[in-house]
């Protein structure tokens, strides 16, 4: 076999952004249909236009061979997918040989199934959204949802020996009274937490202006609790981190309306229907879908090509009356 140039093929952007993060959305279909996130009658889309794990599996060695170093598969909610742990085995494989780790975004209702096997597979760390542990709340925000499905799935995490880290969407006048109780239960746990600001993907039917709540507020209610202090760790994703006198949870901040991350933006999104878009604040993709099942990888690889060379400085997200959804696509669509 050639010697691979890493030159010529390291995945770079036109600001010079080295891109060595691939989140994958395995599918757009959910068991639970959280508020922020998406309608409660959702459209999803038809089989034969969502990619199979082999052809998965396939662009995801085509984008480690170019320099991706880390993988994370989303949704929807990927635990629903069929035969997804043998999707994580597959692309575990390069552990250890290009790629330093594969991991997981889930709801975390079907994760007392399959956390060991994930666990087997080479997952050595999960995020989990739990927006509220009230179980009414729980189940207005994600319309019938049972927290205690998702409670049972992180005891099994953490006894499969998985790193948990808990997203919360920040949302005022619904779950702001549980910020603090929920980082204290995170370190109770053993669980890191990041906070993140709602963003305005999809039309949800309700509106975000209402339940927008900046990061800029909850760090200052913390703070008269305890003391941050930002530390260097990073995990590949926006998140900033800060640790929290008296505690040894970490709290990470996802802010993209109160602060703009994309300067060092290191990541593509691939949905599952194949689409790769160039940033989540923007309508702007490449379908790597038709040129793989028409032409094979040796077609795929220009439009990886294309898609770095058009890759915005920064999303456009912006929020506010009249102003519900930035973008079309649900999050649930791209990939959280």
């Amino acid at each position: 076999m050639d010697m691979v140039d890493p030159a010529r093929t390291a995945l770079t952007d036109a600001f010079g952004r080295r891109i060595s993060y691939l989140r994958i959305s395995v599918t757009d279909r959910c068991d639970l249909r959280c508020r922020y996130c998406m309608a409660e009658r959702m459209q999803f889309l038809p089989k034969n236009q969502v990619l199979t794990l082999e052809e998965i599996a396939l662009l995801a060695d085509l984008f480690i061979s170019r320099g991706v170093r880390r993988i994370r598969l989303t949704g929807g909610e990927p635990l629903v997918r069929r035969d997804i742990v043998d999707l994580v085995h597959r692309i575990g494989r390069h552990l250890g040989g290009g790629l330093d780790e594969v991991t997981l975004t889930t709801n975390g209702t079907r994760l007392a199934q399959h956390a060991q096997a994930l666990t087997d597979a080479g997952v050595r760390r999960i995020n989990v959204s739990l927006d509220s542990r009230d179980p009414d709340r729980f189940a207005d925000v994600t319309r019938g949802g049972d927290v205690r499905a998702v409670i049972d799935g992180l005891d099994a995490a953490r006894a499969a020996g998985l790193s948990v880290k808990i997203n919360m969407v920040a949302l005022r006048g619904v779950n702001e009274d549980e910020i603090l109780p929920m980082l204290h239960w995170c370190d109770r746990q053993g669980f890191d937490l990041t906070l993140i600001e709602t963003m305005p993907l999809g039309e949800t039917g309700e509106d975000r202006t209402d339940h927008y709540l900046p990061l800029t507020q909850v760090a200052e209610s913390i703070r008269r609790h305890h003391a941050l202090s930002p530390v260097a760790h990073r995990t590949g994703g926006p998140a900033r981190y800060h640790a929290v006198q008296g505690l040894k949870v970490r709290l990470g901040l996802i802010t993209p309306l109160t602060h703009n991350f994309c300067s060092d933006c290191n990541r593509m999104r691939m949905t599952c229907e194949g689409k790769i878009f160039m940033c989540l604040g923007h309508e702007d993709h490449v379908d790597l879908k038709t040129a793989l099942r028409e032409g094979g990888l040796a077609a795929v690889e220009p439009l990886i090509d294309r898609a770095l060379r058009l890759k915005p400085a920064r999303h456009d997200f912006r929020i506010g009356p009249g102003v519900s959804a930035a973008v079309q696509r649900h999050m649930s669509v791209t990939g959280g």
